[in-house]
């Protein structure tokens, strides 16, 4: 059908493109093309970022709020705990399957994760909290890949 047969989703493309020109802005991928398919939830996030603020401020801050401690110890230690807490994750929030993506003992993966609970705070595998965190990881990874 015609697009002015059905003006409703003409509406509907329109600001869907507009969302997508958005998380490819707060990527720094700014003309380039992309559907929302392409970005899944993650899309979402990133076309919320204010308007008006340099590319990736609202990415940057969120995982600064969320997950920025670790980051920070890491950096000034030289240890590897997003490493860890990724790989935590990743290995469905098991110790033993973490110990064996990082190729450490399993009282690494043990005195990592108590750090880690210190620096993030004793409610940081709580649902809500891990996925806030899990989330900081992908877009901390994905902020390293583009050069924020």
């Amino acid at each position: 059908p015609a697009p002015a047969a059905r003006p409703g989703d003409v509406a509907a493309g329109y600001a869907e493109a507009r969302r997508c020109l958005a998380a490819l802005r707060v990527l720094d991928r700014a003309g380039q093309g992309a559907a929302a398919e392409d970005f899944g939830f993650l899309g979402l996030l990133l076309a919320g970022t204010r308007e008006g603020a340099p590319a990736g401020t609202g990415v940057q801050d969120f995982v600064h709020r969320t997950v920025g401690a670790v980051i920070d110890y890491d950096e000034r230690r030289g240890t590897e705990l997003i490493r860890t807490l990724d790989a935590y994750f990743a290995g469905g929030m098991s110790p033993a399957r973490t110990k064996d993506a990082l190729h450490v003992h399993v009282n690494t993966v043990a005195q990592r994760l108590e750090r880690i609970g210190r620096l993030l705070g004793p409610d940081w595998q709580s649902p809500a909290r891990s996925l806030e965190i899990q989330l900081a990881l992908r877009l901390h990874r994905l902020a390293s890949t583009v050069g924020y």
